[in-house]
């Protein structure tokens, strides 16, 4: 297992309604448009990953973890890795439901996207809390 920890902040413009994506950005700065952002100022954007991590998350059989944690709570979103996947992006790090890849996206068929996030974690970044996405490839 390799695991990934990118640390960011909530911002008071997140909503997290977003039906097929979840997003984690190194900007500081959303609009009320960025509804599927969850993370804001994160140190780690997607080619910040170590290269095994993205050379390993191309097999499509790769269980890809992601567990966010905001003051005492978590969230546990699970997808999976794809031949596509090219972990280029320096900004963002986008999970999506589907099977599309671009250089932003971490992980495909994933069961969970930002309108499935516990709204009391959702409430507590829009407050500014602190947030931590522990990234694991199973």
């Amino acid at each position: 297992m390799i695991r990934v920890v990118v640390r960011g902040v909530g911002h008071p413009n997140i909503r997290a309604t977003h039906r097929t994506t979840l997003m984690f950005t190194k900007d500081k700065e959303i609009s009320l448009r960025a509804d599927c952002v969850l993370l804001v100022g994160c140190d780690k954007a997607l080619s910040d990953f170590p290269e095994e991590f993205k050379r390993l998350a191309r097999s499509p059989d790769r269980t890809i973890k992601v567990r966010l944690i905001v003051g005492g709570l978590e969230e546990e979103i699970t997808g999976y890795g794809d031949p596509g996947l090219t972990y280029t992006d320096s900004r963002d790090i986008v999970v999506r439901r589907s099977i599309y890849t671009c250089p932003r996206t971490l992980a495909v068929r994933a069961d969970k996207a930002a309108i499935d996030i516990s709204r009391r974690i959702i409430d507590m970044l829009r407050r500014g809390h602190r947030g931590v996405a522990e990234i694991s490839l199973m």
